[in-house]
């Protein structure tokens, strides 16, 4: 089920666990059509990660994201902005989806080489991606 944009408070299971529940896929005699996510988005990227190479380690001030992995797996690190202990993690595979809200110190290490959609609030430019992120040390936890 799609996060509404209007209220992330209530949904913020994310610390808990940030893999979405998808809605089951609409198939017909055509093929199928998945929803992933009902929002207001300003960006839509598709990105591959090497195995063994890391991304993110930062969070975002306003941004929000959600990433569907098409191949490959992510082991994905996370915690609120400040939080010290240890991040926690979670294994994210092809065809599950996971959410990044604002401020949510996130790292993502890739256990085999992965391809991936990054859905996203703001736009993707350069200058209003890294004017809305701060880098922190995520992965490997220091």
């Amino acid at each position: 089920m799609a996060i509404s944009n209007k209220d992330f408070s209530k949904h913020f299971e994310t610390l808990q666990n940030p893999i979405i529940d998808l809605e089951a896929p609409h198939k017909d005699e055509r093929g199928m059509i998945l929803p992933l996510a009902d929002e207001n988005m300003k960006s839509a990227v598709l990105i591959s990660s090497k195995k063994g190479t890391v991304r993110a380690n930062h969070y975002h001030h306003t941004d929000w994201h959600y990433c569907y992995v098409l191949k490959g797996e992510i082991d994905y690190h996370y915690r609120a902005v400040g939080d010290k202990k240890k991040p926690r993690s979670c294994i994210i595979k092809a065809g599950q989806m996971f959410f990044t809200p604002p401020m949510l110190e996130h790292a993502m290490v890739f256990t085999q080489d992965t391809e991936f959609l990054c859905l996203g609030k703001n736009p993707r430019d350069q200058a209003t991606y890294e004017a809305d992120i701060t880098r922190v040390q995520v992965y490997p936890h220091t």
